[in-house]
């Protein structure tokens, strides 16, 4: 039997949404062990002079407890 954990975190790139999950799974990975799996909860982009400035994107990030 596993038992497993949820957390929540936040991830922004100026680049696109796409990097900014990559960058948020890579950081939960090198301070999380076991991290299985993540649920993209929001998408928000910020807009500076009618043009995207930054993507955000708060994940639900699952990872399994050692024994």
């Amino acid at each position: 039997m596993s038992v497993a954990r949820v957390t929540e975190i936040s991830a922004t790139s100026p680049k696109s949404f796409e990097d900014a999950i990559q960058q948020g799974i890579a950081r939960a990975s090198a301070t999380l062990r076991n991290v299985k799996s993540a649920w993209v909860k929001e998408q928000t982009v910020r807009v500076e002079n009618g043009k995207p400035s930054e993507y955000q994107v708060n994940m639900m990030v699952t990872f399994v407890l050692e024994d």
